[in-house]
């Protein structure tokens, strides 16, 4: 096993005894992550946790080359000095960490709350200059969308600076996991971004599995890939779609949200519901499918690729969509790097990452997908890239369909074993999601932690838009399509 020195290496979704996973001082515990990034590995999460002597820190860091992930905890500290300077990607999880626990965070260069609103303009950049001037866009938004602020300083039409306030809806996920497994856990694990039920039910579910130290049934494995990528692709077209209409292209907006519903409806045939709530459960799938609904599903996802390649040429082949698309939003391979981007943007941004062949997991270590890549980081990267993404979903499950392992859907799941420490990765649509989960003596959640994508992925948005034009956000902010519930935890 390949290792980084000085921190507990496992594999994703492997349960530890947490008493084996290094406990180092603050100090320390800071060389020892900075050491691990400059030898490749970055930032999955970055939390506080129980200690003795009060509250110390657990860095979860993550080797794609080599597929393993590496957990190290500190002792207790009342004050840890900032990763931020020479590692960006810790920045909102530094933030987060000073304002929810009693750790002073020093030398942070801006110790701006990440999860708690403002009141009034209280916190907010400025900029200065006679002909400077200021928009602020919500947190109250005319559609029917979730709460956010976005402050933009401007000079005419150019966006010099964009600043971006969340916290305005928030449950308390964490809170409410911690202390479980209980009855109610599932339904908050699905309700974490509501279009990433699947994604996050998933992290949950093989959490618990590990704890408990089962292995879910093959089959149920494979629905659950199976649902993973229905997910991906009514979301990757139906962003498609809102792209399309943001530049006032109706063809190709009609057809993909036509095209969208497609795959929601075989979410719902799956699952009985069209979000793929209620299918994934501990010890593998609550729902099994039949001969001939896989025979259906595999006709409805040929007609589906026939369509999505038709539209799929009406909207790259635009003039005037590759006009709006090229060169707007662009974040470059080292700001995305800096960053600690996930899922699609970091993709589109020329980063190789993709936890379904760096950190394979269930279905994923038996059946391979074929990751892809963009270069420019732009608007149009990240269309292609859900494109081709989409495609690549389609020649996954064509595969799965035809040769689905035989046997139960599920297995019993016991509960969790006591002192034990697991870690999951799942590729949702957006990006990487993180669960980790720590077991106290009565194999109780000790602690909780959820990293939804958009906790890495919220200040590419921001990034993406410095130098624009102020009319290009609605279509840069699609081209992410980040969650405001996946961030306010």
């Amino acid at each position: 096993m390949s290792r980084v020195p000085g921190f507990r290496a496992l594999c994703n979704g492997e349960a530890v005894e947490a008493a084996s996973i290094p406990c180092v001082p603050a100090a320390e515990f800071r060389e020892r992550v900075l050491r691990a990034a400059g030898a490749g590995r970055r930032l999955s999460a970055l939390f506080a946790r129980a200690a003795a002597g009060g509250q110390g820190l657990c860095a979860i860091m993550a080797d794609d080359a080599r597929g393993f992930l590496h957990v190290l905890f500190s002792e207790g500290t009342g004050d840890f000095r900032s990763l931020t300077p020479e590692l960006p990607e810790a920045h909102l999880f530094e933030r987060e960490i000073a304002e929810s626990s009693r750790i002073s965070i020093e030398g942070h260069p801006w110790l701006k709350p990440v999860r708690r609103s403002l009141p009034d303009s209280a916190g907010f950049f400025r900029e200065n200059g006679a002909e400077v001037h200021e928009v602020a866009v919500g947190p109250v938004h005319a559609g029917i969308i979730e709460p956010g602020h976005f402050r933009f300083q401007c000079h005419g039409e150019t966006v010099h600076h964009l600043e971006i306030q969340l916290g305005y809806q928030h449950r308390g996920v964490e809170a409410l996991l911690a202390g479980g497994p209980d009855r109610r856990a599932i339904f908050v694990a699905e309700s974490i971004s509501g279009d990433t039920a699947v994604g996050h039910a998933l992290a949950y579910c093989s959490n618990l599995e590990a704890l408990a130290g089962v292995c879910p049934a093959p089959r149920g494995e494979a629905l659950r890939a199976a649902a993973l990528e229905l997910e991906r692709l009514s979301n990757h077209i139906g962003d498609l779609g809102a792209m399309a209409g943001d530049v006032g292209y109706l063809p190709a907006a009609a057809y993909f949200g036509r095209l969208r519903g497609e795959f929601l409806n075989m979410l719902m045939a799956l699952s009985g519901n069209r979000y793929g709530r209620g299918l994934v459960r501990p010890g593998g799938a609550a729902f099994d499918l039949t001969e001939s609904m896989a025979k259906d599903f595999s006709a409805r996802l040929a007609a589906a690729r026939a369509d999505m390649s038709a539209v799929g040429e009406l909207l790259f082949e635009s003039a005037s969509v590759l006009g709006r698309f090229e060169e707007t939003g662009t974040v470059s391979r080292q700001s995305a790097e800096d960053l600690g981007l996930v899922g699609p943007p970091a993709r589109a941004s020329g980063l190789d990452r993709d936890v379904r062949r760096d950190h394979p997991l269930g279905h994923y270590r038996v059946q391979r997908i074929t990751a892809t890549n963009e270069t420019a980081g732009d608007v149009l990267a990240r269309a292609s890239l859900r494109r081709t993404e989409a495609n690549r979903s389609l020649d996954f499950l064509r595969e799965l369909l035809a040769g689905l392992p035989r046997g139960a859907a599920r297995e019993t799941c016991p509960a969790p074993r006591a002192g034990l420490f697991a870690v999951v990765l799942v590729e949702g649509w957006r990006g990487e999601i993180c669960h980790a989960a720590e077991t106290d003596r009565g194999g109780k959640f000790r602690d909780y932690r959820i990293v939804d994508p958009s906790f890495h992925n919220w200040p590419a948005v921001a990034a993406a838009m410095r130098g624009g034009e102020i009319s290009d956000f609605p279509l840069c902010n699609k081209s992410f399509n980040l969650s405001y519930a996946g961030h306010d935890l």
